[in-house]
């Protein structure tokens, strides 16, 4: 059983870009689900759609390479783990890799990229970073 869902989605969509694969399956869950629609509202990846098999669910992502068949996710990494979870106020998430990169947030209003919980003023745990 995988016990951090985030980690294991971002592993998968770094080793399908690594591989140069067109698809990838992530395992469903609602804070999955919120950071694949972030990448994809980001430009890190094409879509991400939900797909349901009876009662399990997964999410099927379609990743983007640029011209010279590079995926356009230079780094994904988790920050906070489950030994240790890291959190940071408004201030601290306002500007990653000078505005190029992107911190995805858990937040009370839910899960934010980082130019949104800055708007609303809101800090939370930071799940990963992406540029």
């Amino acid at each position: 059983m995988i016990n951090d869902l985030v980690a294991d989605a971002l592993t998968r969509i770094r080793n399908a870009g690594m591989r140069r694969l067109a698809v990838t399956t992530l395992v469903h869950s609602k804070s999955v689900e919120a950071v694949a629609n972030i990448l994809v509202e980001k430009g890190y990846l094409d879509s991400s759609n939900v797909l349901e098999d009876g009662v399990k669910k997964t999410i099927k992502v379609v990743l983007k390479y640029d011209e010279n068949d590079r995926t356009v996710i230079n780094e994904i990494k988790k920050i906070s783990k489950p030994g240790r979870r890291v959190y940071k106020g408004k201030e601290e998430i306002k500007r990653f890799k000078n505005g190029y990169g992107t911190i995805i947030v858990s937040t009370s209003k839910g899960v934010l990229p980082n130019d949104k919980a800055y708007e609303l003023g809101i800090g939370g745990e930071v799940l990963c970073t992406v540029w």
